[in-house]
């Protein structure tokens, strides 16, 4: 039998081997590297945000295993066309999605695809990989000079 976890296995590989919106976006008017020294990921996000403060364009490059992938390509996806308000709400939704507790199931009608990674909170050190790219799109909008960390 076919369960909900299989499912949230193969859309996780799904995203690393065919991850969205990779590459660098051009033009872009924010952008921000992102390092996790723990698991060696590392990323750059670029991001088009309009004058109505609406992300155009969101893209990332980079390596890191198939967690920090997957969830930089899933929030790209669900990113493009949010404003940036929205963002910090989906940033707060996801992050707390993250590091709750075992029992608490992830509000699918806020994440939308982001809950597949729900299951991160299983493995601690997994966590920062599943938030580095959350992290690194909040230094490009802060247009911070050094690398975001999840240390």
């Amino acid at each position: 039998m076919f369960s909900l976890g299989d499912l949230y296995q193969q859309v996780i590989i799904d995203h690393t081997k065919a991850p969205r919106n990779f590459g660098k976006l051009e033009p872009c008017n924010h952008d921000a590297e992102g390092y996790n020294p723990l698991c060696g990921d590392q990323l750059h996000v670029y991001l088009k945000i309009n004058d109505e403060q609406i992300i155009e364009g969101i893209s990332f490059e980079g390596q890191g295993c198939s967690i920090s992938t997957a969830s930089a390509s899933l929030m790209t996806q669900a990113l493009k066309g949010k404003t940036v308000t929205a963002f910090e709400q989906l940033f707060n939704a996801f992050h707390a999605m993250a590091t709750a507790d075992m029992d608490d199931k992830p509000d699918e009608e806020v994440l939308g695809k982001l809950a597949v990674l729900a299951g991160v909170k299983e493995f601690p050190s997994r966590i920062k990989c599943a938030t580095l790219c959350w992290h690194t799109v909040k230094s490009a909008m802060d247009d911070a000079a050094e690398p975001a960390r999840t240390e």
